[in-house]
């Protein structure tokens, strides 16, 4: 019997932090941008990014480029930038071969996280992809969730896991829809939240956990 394991991409499977930085600087460089637009975007885009940062980029700096340019040379910039670590990828192509149903639930615009997806490899080794954009509606909200188990071809009544650093949106969020949860250590646990199944300090013991788990 396939099991379904639905895992978040940013700082769960990627590291997202240091794609950002890359791509900022590299945006930066090729237009000769002052320090000052660096830091701005730095700063703006530390969690989330989207079309409208670039627009009240261009708004605040008064820039010549049109923004929805901006916005797609920083989409492809994160996607040369993005980078799957060789033994998380393993440790995926190691759950589909166990029998495992994989799929991804992730905030964001649809092209960025999917260009992310497509250029690490990710795509290859998962049944489901669901993307915030692709809905308008952002984890912990139960909807991404069960749009994560029918694109993999099952439903959150059949159960699963879910795999995320996020302790609101993917392990709140992943337990309220049904899901047992494993927690990627990284973030502070706010207390008033119930505790995840287990807490790890990197996705490929997540991976580990999944593997020696029993069917049921």
């Amino acid at each position: 019997m396939h099991r379904l394991a639905i895992f978040d991409l940013d700082d769960t499977l990627i590291d997202r932090r240091s794609a950002v930085g890359s791509a900022v600087a590299s945006l930066c460089l090729a237009r000769d941008y002052e320090p000052a637009v660096e830091q701005w975007l730095r700063a703006e885009l530390a969690d989330r990014a989207n079309p409208a940062d670039f627009a009240r980029l261009s708004t605040v700096f008064r820039l010549q480029e049109p923004a929805e340019e901006l916005w797609q040379e920083y989409v492809d910039l994160m996607g040369a930038f993005a980078a799957c670590r060789p033994t998380v990828l393993e440790g995926l192509a190691q759950l589909r071969a166990a029998a495992w149903t994989i799929g991804i639930a992730t905030n964001g615009p649809s092209d960025i996280q999917r260009a992310k997806l497509a250029a690490t490899g990710i795509t290859e080794l998962v049944e489901g992809i669901a993307v915030s954009g692709d809905i308008d509606a952002r984890k912990p909200d139960r909807r991404l969730f069960d749009l994560a188990a029918t694109r993999c071809g099952r439903r959150l009544s059949d159960g699963g896991w879910m795999i995320g650093d996020n302790p609101a949106g993917d392990i709140e969020g992943g337990r309220r829809a049904g899901l047992r949860t494993i927690w990627i250590r990284g973030r502070s646990w706010p207390d008033p939240l119930a505790e995840p199944h287990h807490a790890v300090d990197d996705v490929t013991d997540a991976i580990a956990i999944l593997l020696n788990e029993l069917p049921e």
